[in-house]
């Protein structure tokens, strides 16, 4: 990817630099025993590793563009007026991490004016990253091969897909239990590759699907225009191109209505 010299391009072309250090940093407290987990007000579990991340993302955005406000998963809110907002998730898949799978992910999303403009998805155990900006496509980077244009897949029909979520039992928390029978009843295939990796996957053709019925902003941020860019769609379970509703569906876009008929109906 040729890195444009628009605001959006400089700040993407920070965010991968970033998101690659902070990967750094979770790998330092990755598979190691002596890893403390706290568990915040919701239950859900926190590291260091986590929060010396977040940290990192926090003060490196802040030094290259201090008029930018930053919106965190571990740290209060910080205001900007330039526009721009960084929408970050220093470990999407903290279960994964605590646990030694490698299927975390860094996450950093970049907004304008309230729209997704930009967003990396790097999974720092795998090496693996891929990015994007609007209108500028998809790339996909693996170890140290240069990257190359992230495309989703031409699966045709969900009788032929491999369908991904990240948890099965966050159906039976909105109580649509349904939804993901009827789902997996109607794909070839169905694994919980879950979190941000489940993602990727989808951007980079080798799964179809990926459905979350919870997901907080931070989850959802870089995703948008990560998917658009490699030719699929990331939308809410009503088809809306968003990434504020707390849920999510991430396609190659051929599959999209198969699966909205599935979610809008239970």
């Amino acid at each position: 990817m040729n890195m444009s010299t628009s605001d959006t391009g400089r700040r993407l072309e920070l965010a991968i630099a970033v998101a690659r250090e902070a990967g750094r940093i979770t790998l330092q407290y990755f598979r190691r025993r002596d890893l403390a987990v706290e568990r915040k007000g919701d239950d859900s579990p926190v590291t260091v590793a986590d929060r010396q991340a977040e940290e990192f993302l926090r003060r490196r955005v802040a030094e290259a563009f201090p008029d930018d406000a930053i919106l965190g998963e571990e740290f209060p809110d910080r205001p900007g007026s330039s526009g721009f907002r960084w929408i970050i998730d220093p470990i999407d898949g903290t279960k994964s991490f605590i646990h030694g799978v490698p299927l975390y992910g860094v996450l950093v999303g970049i907004e304008r004016e309230g729209e997704p403009v930009a967003g990396v998805d790097l999974i720092p155990a795998l090496d693996e990253c891929v990015y994007a900006a609007v209108g500028q496509g998809a790339w996909y980077v693996s170890g140290g091969n240069p990257p190359q244009p992230a495309k989703v897949s031409k699966c045709p029909t969900l009788a032929e897909a491999l369908f991904l979520t990240s948890e099965v039992l966050s159906f039976d928390a909105i109580g649509r239990r349904g939804v993901y029978q009827r789902l997996e009843a109607a794909t070839r295939l169905s694994r919980t590759w879950g979190d941000c990796y489940g993602y990727l996957m989808v951007a980079t053709g080798r799964a179809d699907l990926m459905v979350d019925p919870v997901m907080a902003v931070w989850d959802a941020a870089p995703l948008l225009p990560i998917l658009e860019e490699a030719g699929g769609t990331f939308t809410d379970w009503q088809g809306r191109p968003t990434i504020h509703s707390g849920q999510g569906i991430g396609t190659n876009g051929c599959l999209l209505d198969e699966i909205l008929a599935i979610t809008r109906e239970e």
